[in-house]
């Protein structure tokens, strides 16, 4: 089973902040290249800032992110909340347009990402390499095996 960690973020903006942090720490203890770990912080900002705006709260009111250091040399990690009125894509924003690009910057800094599940539960997922011989191929179809019994809620 891969490293992993996950935790419950508020559904509110506060949240963002403590699980970007909590994710820097992690990866860093675990000795994960600091460019690496700068990329998958922001990848995790904009997942959650994504849930945050267009997603609904999983029941317990939050929503959950959870990240883990595969095998296979790749970071996976995925945002978790409660669906929303539509299913997250990418977009084309004009220039003046003041969002709308998240996906677009997750899709430069990962070696693939998709969006898994429907109605109360949607999961965005996102993976980077962390080295050389990171793996390749898809993930469309993939979970991973999250220590979610250990999961633990964020104060913002």
């Amino acid at each position: 089973m891969p490293d992993s960690e996950a935790v419950l973020v508020p559904h509110a903006s506060v949240g963002v902040g403590a699980a970007r942090h909590r994710l820097i720490a992690d990866l860093t203890d675990r000795g994960v290249d600091p460019l690496v770990v700068d990329d998958a912080a922001l990848v995790l900002s904009e997942l959650l800032s994504n849930a945050l705006k267009h997603a609904h709260a999983l029941p317990s009111g939050s929503v959950r992110a959870a990240w883990a250091v595969r095998d296979d040399n790749l970071l996976a990690i995925e945002v978790t909340d409660g669906g929303g009125p539509t299913r997250p894509r990418q977009s084309s924003p004009s220039l003046t347009a003041r969002g709308g690009r998240g996906l677009s910057i997750i899709d430069a800094l990962a070696s693939d990402w998709g969006v898994r599940g429907g109605g109360e539960e949607v999961t965005v997922w996102a993976l980077l390499s962390t080295g050389e011989r990171a793996g390749t191929g898809s993930a469309a179809d993939e979970t991973w095996d999250f220590d979610f019994d250990a999961v633990e809620p964020l104060d913002g």
